[in-house]
């Protein structure tokens, strides 16, 4: 796997890339692996390639709560690693798969002398910290069923194919809410014919009609990293 399947080290010059490139490493990450618990120091930062990560909050009573997440347009671990380099939350692999992992202080000699390294990721940490500020609101204030489909559909553009690997339960931990309320909302979107369910699966079978179905968060979060990440991904591909 090329370490520039991720696409902010595609985004990067020849020259950026091949200073960094000696320290990364590929790994193989597997589903619900936790790479980080909360409070522990992060000592790599991930580049996801066809993995998904997933930031959550842990509440006391167990309970769990998705704040952001991580897939080939981006890089984990960077924002907790600033001052006290504890991780915020838990961070979990939704969807296995490879990602390229550096230590934090390569990753970080590098950046402070390179600026366009530098521009990228402040690029990239402003996405995330809107994309946070738009699921918030979103949680908020949005139906399950339009949360539902964009979660749905922010995962299908992290991922090559149309089949993803989630279940209901996992599913319903990452809206915070009942797995009752998420097998509703599945068997409605599936009797529409936008998806298709399968053990331990779920299969995109209609994009077009879950964009027209998902809540304005899910376009909004798209446009924000096209303006402030232009290039950083395929112009024919979806983004994801």
């Amino acid at each position: 796997m090329d370490h520039r399947t991720n696409w902010l080290l595609r985004a990067l010059e020849p020259d950026d890339f091949a200073l960094l490139e000696p320290h990364l490493e590929l790994v193989r990450l597997t589903r619900s692996q936790a790479l980080y618990e909360p409070g522990e120091i992060i000592h790599h930062a991930y580049f996801p390639h066809s993995s998904v990560i997933s930031l959550v909050n842990v509440l006391e009573d167990g309970r769990t709560v998705e704040v952001a997440v991580f897939g080939r347009g981006g890089v984990m671990g960077l924002l907790s690693a600033v001052v006290t380099r504890e991780a915020f939350g838990r961070y979990v692999v939704q969807m296995p798969g490879t990602a390229s992992r550096i230590v934090v202080e390569r990753l970080n000699e590098v950046r402070n002398v390179r600026s366009k390294v530098r521009h990228v990721i402040a690029s990239y940490s402003e996405v995330l910290l809107v994309q946070t500020f738009q699921m918030l609101t979103c949680n908020a204030v949005h139906p399950i069923d339009a949360r539902c489909c964009r979660w749905i559909l922010r995962l299908h553009d992290r991922t090559d194919g149309d089949t993803l690997p989630i279940t209901h339960e996992f599913l319903a931990e990452m809206l915070a809410v009942q797995r009752s309320s998420v097998s509703v909302v599945l068997r409605t979107l599936q009797e529409a014919g936008l998806i298709q369910q399968g053990r331990g699966k779920i299969t995109v079978t209609d994009r077009a009609g879950l964009e027209q179905a998902a809540c304005e968060c899910y376009g909004k979060i798209r446009r924000i990293y096209e303006r402030l990440l232009p290039g950083s991904c395929p112009s024919k591909a979806r983004f994801r």
